[in-house]
């Protein structure tokens, strides 16, 4: 219940009321303007050049896009509680790497696992890849999970989905022309180790975070965010290690698709999503009982 008591959507305490006239207007001084939106450095407003610790990036979205603190907040805000509302949606953030899939270097398969290269490059198999990134002369396979397809078409339905991987840019994208070629589910929605090097943080994600669930086999990456952590078992097709047990690759096998790990996770983000949209709904409707008693 932890994941669940923490999304609680009550209105926060209430924030100092933004000036129309100072932080979100053109002013002809800097000194006056809260510099809310940023473009390379420079203030969409007053055009006077802005210190990066004044705001935080948001690349991954536009080239040179920076907000203030202000606007990030008013941001996450506003969009949550457009989605719930307009989309009856919430936000989920995705892990790549054993949460969706493995990627393993070719050079490292074992004798077993070769078999693999051939299948990956027929047209037998839609869960195999052969990959390669730019800037990157290696080679990989890079297997999906079971249920991943259908788990990203259903989930997109209840929620408006971040993909936040450990891996850099070029990476992720080829991973997603594997399974988000259209940019159906993600869009410009990925953050990579590009712009979160070391621990994984919700600051970065467009949504209140009391609305948005996080699906991930690493739970110590984020450090301040585990209350909203859905955690998955980690998926493992290719060996790792001598020492382990035959992997499903060698086994020539794989994890169960109606009960494996994305499968079992579904069902618990389904039941997150409807529970904290009917609270949305039931405090929309205290909110209307309260201001008519007061009338």
């Amino acid at each position: 219940m932890a994941l669940i008591d923490n999304f609680s959507l009550e209105p926060k305490p209430k924030r100092q009321k933004i000036d129309n006239n100072n932080e979100f207007s053109s002013s002809s001084t800097s000194s006056s303007c809260g510099h809310c939106w940023v473009c390379y450095g420079v203030c969409t407003a007053c055009k006077s050049t802005v210190d990066n610790r004044q705001g935080r990036s948001f690349d991954y979205l536009f080239d040179g896009l920076q907000l203030s603190h202000d606007a990030v907040a008013l941001t996450k805000r506003l969009v949550t509680k457009l989605s719930c509302l307009n989309e009856k949606k919430l936000h989920l953030v995705l892990d790549l790497d054993h949460t969706l899939l493995h990627t393993i270097r070719v050079s490292s398969l074992t004798e077993a696992e070769k078999y693999l290269i051939e299948e990956a490059g027929s047209n037998t198999r839609d869960d195999l890849r052969k990959l390669k990134a730019k800037g990157d002369p290696m080679e990989y396979l890079t297997k999906l999970r079971p249920f991943v397809r259908d788990f990203l078409k259903e989930a997109n339905e209840m929620f408006t989905m971040y993909v936040y991987t450990k891996g850099n840019r070029d990476y992720a994208k080829a991973i997603l022309d594997v399974i988000d070629p259209k940019q159906i589910y993600f869009g410009k929605r990925v953050i990579t180790r590009d712009e979160s090097p070391y621990t994984k943080t919700l600051d970065l994600v467009l949504a209140d975070e009391r609305g948005v669930v996080i699906v991930d086999d690493t739970r110590d990456v984020w450090i301040d965010h585990k209350s909203n952590l859905v955690e998955i078992s980690k998926y493992r097709y290719f060996r790792m290690n001598r020492k382990e047990s035959k992997p499903y690759s060698e086994e020539k096998i794989d994890e169960s698709e109606n009960d494996g790990g994305l499968a079992n996770v579904f069902e618990i983000a389904q039941g997150s999503s409807q529970w904290i949209l009917q609270s949305r709904r039931r405090a929309g409707v205290r909110g209307r009982e309260a201001a008519a008693t007061r009338d």
